[in-house]
């Protein structure tokens, strides 16, 4: 709370200033594009790229400037609500009908969250939040009508490096319609990595359609995934429901028979974030099966020398089935083939072809921390080497939403390409510790 009161403390007193800024210093826009923009954003929209073409915004170029101001956003939700992209109105009225402010103001994100979940995620996406100088910079911008040229903003707003920090971990609210699952609390031994899953029963006769997802996790957590099971699992291996079992033993040690269910795990969801809420695009939801429940699957990793808690709480929105026209349809297309010399940096690409007209509306990375980059490229036909997904930060990999859903023709595919720094004395190959190394992209479809 402290943090807050300090940055609207601060903001007040920098736009009370704002009259004594003159002509003399830098360009506010150019300042903006130069220090706060490519840094930040351009990594997603840069041009001829899916993000690019699904907002309209090029951020790479060196004047983007029309692209932003003025302009009516895409996301049909912010633009029935007569917002632009960003206003130049100026003042407070401007700065709320502007986009672009909802989509940063990291301080206001419970008000986004609840109010506004139809808008899609907070940017920069992945939890990194611009700092409270930029934020403070963009915003005493666009009160001032967001000119293109002058100087009308104090340029040392940019010292100010001090970032948004989410609020603690609690109990969410159970949903109106659906179901709250928990995990926890449970223990996470000093220097040691626990992962287990837990088979839970959500005691439904009939197929259950899911179009929004709620995660929030205790600090800790390397990820957090939820999973049915296919048609292929021998009815005598199902998991008990409520049975905690864990991938290793406190040794360290793989536990065979959880490896061994895990082949027929079918993705449902989940994250790496330590928050997070989704919600699919209207008439789209997910389908779990009247025979199975949800196979929770928790990882946390303890580096400290004391006890670790952790805890997960899910909630589970539904909607009735008439009100469904898309069953989305959950991949994750895994590339086990992984070895990283020691000393070296790798590159690995793995080519994912369609056999038929896919749509997809989503897509995200799962990594260990030796990775430096992640890319997905369009494979093939009229878009061949567009890039629709890019991250460089394995920890808090960034869920891209597309609406309309990117549509991938039969023989065209995605194609995958991840860039690791492996600098230890020994190879690296693939494996579930965070010492070891993954290359999988998430996400839905439909046909």
């Amino acid at each position: 709370m402290k943090s807050t009161l300090t940055f609207f403390f601060s903001l007040l007193l920098f736009i009370s200033c704002q009259d004594s800024v003159d002509d003399k210093g830098a360009v506010t826009w150019t300042v903006l594009q130069k220090d706060i923009l490519k840094p930040n954003c351009s990594n997603c929209h840069m041009a001829g790229s899916a993000i690019e073409r699904q907002s309209g915004l090029d951020l790479s170029s060196n004047d983007s400037y029309d692209s932003l101001v003025g302009v009516s956003p895409k996301n049909n939700a912010a633009n029935k609500d007569g917002l632009l992209i960003v206003s130049p109105e100026g003042g407070m009225k401007g700065l709320t009908k502007s986009y672009l402010w909802e989509k940063i103001n990291a301080y206001d994100q419970e008000h986004f969250l609840s109010d506004h979940p139809e808008y899609g995620q907070l940017m920069p996406p992945g939890g990194n939040f611009l700092s409270d100088g930029e934020l403070q910079f963009i915003r005493a911008w666009i009160e001032a009508g967001a000119p293109k040229s002058g100087n009308v903003v104090d340029e040392n707003l940019l010292l100010d490096t001090n970032r948004y920090e989410p609020k603690p971990f609690s109990k969410p609210e159970p949903p109106t319609n659906g179901l709250q699952l928990h995990l926890g609390p449970f223990e996470i031994q000093p220097n040691f990595e626990r992962e287990f899953f837990q088979y839970t029963e959500l005691n439904h006769t009939g197929d259950l359609y899911v179009n929004r997802i709620e995660i929030e996790m205790r600090p800790g957590s390397h990820h957090f995934l939820l999973y049915t099971f296919n048609e292929n699992i021998p009815q005598q291996i199902i998991p008990n429901y409520g049975e905690i079992r864990d991938l290793r033993d406190r040794y360290g040690a793989t536990n065979l028979s959880t490896l061994y269910t895990m082949q027929f795990h079918k993705f449902f969801g989940g994250t790496q974030w330590s928050r997070l809420d989704y919600v699919l695009p209207d008439g789209v939801a997910l389908k779990i099966p009247a025979k199975y429940g949800l196979d929770q699957n928790t990882h946390y990793v303890n580096r400290t020398d004391s006890t670790m808690i952790g805890e997960v709480y899910t909630n589970i929105h539904l909607i009735e089935q008439n009100n469904v026209k898309h069953v989305a349809q959950l991949f994750d297309f895994n590339n086990r083939d992984i070895y990283l010399p020691p000393k070296k940096i790798t590159t690995i690409q793995k080519v994912f072809r369609m056999d038929d007209t896919y749509y997809f509306g989503q897509v995200f990375s799962h990594a260990h921390e030796k990775m430096t980059e992640f890319l997905v490229e369009i494979d093939g036909g009229d878009r061949d080497g567009e890039v629709i997904y890019w991250t460089n930060d394995w920890e808090h990999p960034p869920i891209i939403n597309y609406n309309p859903p990117i549509i991938i023709n039969a023989g065209e595919g995605l194609r995958l390409k991840a860039t690791y720094d492996n600098p230890t004395n020994e190879p690296v190959g693939f494996g579930f510790k965070s010492t070891d190394e993954m290359m999988i992209l998430f996400g839905w479809y439909y046909k």
